[in-house]
């Protein structure tokens, strides 16, 4: 009977380890999943930052655009008060030109 004890025992202390190592290996892989999460959560982050701050340089840029061209516009009306028939004259021309090019396409 002694042998038979002895494989008891020894399947036992098998089970045993057995059990151990499943367990380790259940906390490892909640281990390993909460940290996927934690660095998802961090990549988003940063990506939610970087989005506001192209965000922001867009609005800026757009803004610069459209300052400058409010600018442009009335130096032209400016330019056109100040010289009527030379500015008739250079529209009429870059339409002819315009109308040639047109024409050939």
């Amino acid at each position: 009977m002694s042998r038979i004890e002895d494989t008891n025992s020894a399947a036992k202390s098998v089970r045993e380890q057995g059990e151990q190592a499943v367990a380790s290996g259940v906390q490892h892989a909640k281990d390993a999943v909460r940290n996927v999460g934690n660095n998802l959560r961090d990549v988003s982050d940063q990506a939610r930052e970087k989005l506001d701050h192209l965000r922001e340089s867009a609005g800026e840029y757009y803004e610069t655009g459209r300052d400058k061209a409010r600018e442009w516009e009335g130096e032209l009306e400016e330019y056109v008060r100040d010289q009527p028939l030379k500015s008739l004259l250079i529209a009429a021309g870059v339409g002819m030109l315009l109308g040639v090019v047109w024409r050939r396409l």
